[in-house]
């Protein structure tokens, strides 16, 4: 009884807060790499500004951390080891007072559930925020581009099918090329025009197999693929997820106020 009313009253609280113009305070498990945790900064703030105007900007609290020791805990196969890292991160942020927490990359949300054990304030989940956006849409087939972890690991595609999309994956050739782009560039700040005609390429083939849309599924594909310049539409997880960031922080009132605008 005492858990459900604490509960009740911080609702209470929180919606008095978003009533004079408050703002939840965001955390954000950044680093991995620090190219995509750059685009969240920015695009949080923008999305902040433009739905409360002037100067406004997020209330934010960002721990980058260094993205070679997580990179050495994915090739180990010690996703353990990986949660209890960003576990104490999530912990960290949620101390400092943090409102909700985001990990900033969709591979290591093959652990998000072990993290968000952790929290008693919500991890906003980057899978199923693209799917609310995909169902939204009235997309049901999407091939999904990212790291070789995101794709060949059933953490990505299972979630999906449990939210009733029917995901698709480039073949292994192609799964190897992607893969290497993020990692060998994308996350060493390298944005080539080569490899962005590979990807066309393959999101080409996915076309033929009954592909209806593109997820962007890695948090840097977007450094090198507009989501609205492809040949199906497209979907910026790193967007998505930082919009549902900030529609928490602000409240559903003013995400409606601006759409309504």
């Amino acid at each position: 009884m005492q858990t459900r009313r604490a509960t009740i009253e911080a609702s209470f609280s929180k919606l008095e807060a978003w009533e004079h113009g408050e703002m939840e305070t965001i955390g954000l498990i950044g680093g991995m790499s620090f190219e995509s945790s750059a685009v969240y900064y920015r695009l949080i703030n923008e999305m902040v500004r433009a739905r409360r105007g002037g100067l406004a900007s997020a209330e934010l609290i960002l721990h980058s951390v260094n993205f070679e020791e997580i990179v050495a805990l994915q090739k180990a196969g010690d996703w353990a080891g990986a949660s209890r890292r960003l576990g104490e991160v999530a912990e960290r942020l949620q101390a400092a007072g943090a409102g909700c927490i985001l990990i900033c990359t969709n591979t290591m949300h093959l652990i998000a559930d072990k993290v968000a054990a952790k929290l008693s304030v919500p991890l906003i989940h980057i899978i199923d925020e693209t799917a609310k956006s995909l169902r939204a849409a009235g997309h049901k087939r999407p091939l999904l581009l990212a790291t070789r972890y995101t794709m060949e690991h059933g953490f990505y595609t299972d979630r999906m099918k449990s939210l009733g999309l029917d995901i698709m994956v480039p073949d292994a050739a192609d799964r190897a090329t992607v893969h290497d782009i993020i990692f060998n560039e994308l996350c060493a700040g390298q944005v080539r025009d080569s490899s962005r005609d590979k990807l066309i390429d393959i999101i080409d083939r996915a076309v033929e197999h009954g592909a209806d849309s593109i997820i962007l599924g890695c948090t840097e594909i977007c450094l090198i693929l507009d989501p609205n310049r492809l040949p199906l539409p497209g979907f910026d997880t790193t967007a998505i997820h930082a919009k549902a960031a900030v529609d928490f922080a602000l409240g559903t009132e003013d995400a409606e106020a601006e759409e309504a605008a």
